[in-house]
């Protein structure tokens, strides 16, 4: 009978449900406040993102370190959700771009102050064998909240035109849900749960670094910041995905690149996050059964399809990415929860929430990397471009896993390097 998620990881991904709500209902608001009332440079949006999610990888990883030091996770949960509820009506009241920019910066914030001792507090209330079931979880509650953000968005906007302001006002209104719930956690004591052996160990094949045993205490001295070997190969491949693993801003774009109109463009959009939400759980209730690394990288193998897909230019283009759009849902689904499960079974128990925040800050970094060199590409090469660099870099992780398996065993077993 399959184990039920504690009480608190269930709460969390009603959180992050609420949170998610408010944040969708402004995200595409904000750039037409921007120019159209504000009469901001479209150059400033470009500015306000890069310098926000600067600014969530960096709070990741010091958020992460600052509540293990203190042995408390609920106090960076709740001002951060805290931050992004208040977030809403200050750009209701903004009457020039900084204020956007500061209120902005506000809700990335708390983003980075939240993520990792949210994570950390997930891998705190769970042991090994399920947190595939708990990160998948929190993933489709969390993409189920995008999904009816942007719908209440499409909504108000007809309803409402014009009126950005009182939207933003609006929004607030699941985001203070959100920081109420907050207020309902209660902390856990740190490292009760160790990460226990999953079926990575007995059921995934010798090719794959699945059937990894967990790394012993000598192991976990010898890598830098004291993590095991294990954890930072593991952490190598997940960046280099995370390279291929541009802004989906560039999908949304090259939709409309290949002919959609505005309203197939946000379709395509919520068809994305239906996928991605429908088939998260399931596939993380899968993971702790299967094997994680088979799923991750088969969602790999599948994301590089996608992307080639997208490549793709020519009359059929315009109707082939209706199947594009979910399956990149369903690669999202293969990959992001699992990749928290898997990082997880190779941290020490005190150092989860360092461990997770460097995770997040490394990850955040390159993607911001890769968006910017994808951009460039998109300008200066063709729209196709970008496309074919995150295919072929994402079947190079894939063939990097293959390839890594024997020294993850090597390193786990407590070997050298």
């Amino acid at each position: 009978m399959p184990q039920q998620l504690p009480k608190q990881v269930r709460r969390l991904g009603w959180i992050s449900f609420f949170t998610d709500i408010a944040s969708e209902m402004v995200y595409p608001v904000a750039p037409l406040f921007l120019t159209a009332v504000l009469g901001a440079p479209v150059a400033v949006l470009g500015l306000i993102e890069g310098v926000a999610e600067a600014l969530v990888s960096l709070m990741n990883g010091l958020s992460g370190w600052r509540s293990d030091n203190v042995g408390k996770r609920v106090p960076f949960i709740r001002l951060g959700y805290g931050l992004a509820a208040l977030s809403k009506p200050l750009m209701a009241l903004a009457h020039a771009w900084p204020m956007v920019f500061a209120a902005r910066a506000a809700d990335r914030l708390g983003k980075g102050l939240r993520t990792t001792a949210r994570d950390a507090m997930i891998a705190d209330a769970v042991d090994g064998r399920i947190a595939g079931r708990a990160y998948g979880f929190h993933r489709m509650m969390d993409t189920s909240g995008a999904i009816v953000g942007v719908l209440f968005a499409l909504l108000l906007l007809k309803l409402l035109p014009g009126q950005y302001r009182l939207i933003f006002l609006i929004a607030g209104v699941p985001g203070l849900a959100a920081v109420w719930l907050s207020f309902r956690l209660r902390e856990l004591r740190q490292g009760a749960l160790p990460a226990e052996p999953t079926r990575d160990s007995a059921s995934a094949p010798a090719s794959l670094p699945g059937n990894i045993p967990k790394a012993g205490p000598q192991d976990a001295r010898r890598g830098p910041l004291g993590f095991s070997p294990a954890y930072w190969l593991t952490l190598g491949l997940l960046m280099l995905f995370a390279f291929a693993n541009s802004s989906d801003t560039l999908l949304l774009l090259r939709a409309k690149n290949l002919g959609w109109n505005d309203t197939q463009v946000i379709l395509g959009y919520l068809l994305f996050n239906l996928t991605y939400a429908a088939s998260a759980y399931p596939l993380g209730i899968l993971s702790d059964r299967l094997g994680r690394w088979r799923l991750l990288v088969g969602g790999w193998a599948l994301y590089s399809a996608v992307y080639f897909g997208f490549s793709v230019s020519g009359g059929w283009a315009r109707l082939g990415i209706w199947w594009l759009f979910p399956l990149y849902g369903l690669s999202m689904g293969l990959t992001q929860g699992v990749g928290k499960a898997l990082i997880s079974r190779h941290i020490p128990p005190e150092r989860k929430g360092t461990a997770l925040g460097v995770f997040h800050m490394s990850l955040g970094f390159i993607a911001l990397a890769s968006s910017v060199v994808a951009g460039l590409l998109w300008d200066h090469v063709s729209p196709a471009a970008p496309f074919r660099l995150g295919g072929c870099l994402a079947l190079l992780a894939v063939a990097a896993a293959l390839c890594l398996a024997p020294r993850l065993r090597k390193a786990d077993a407590g070997g050298k390097g």
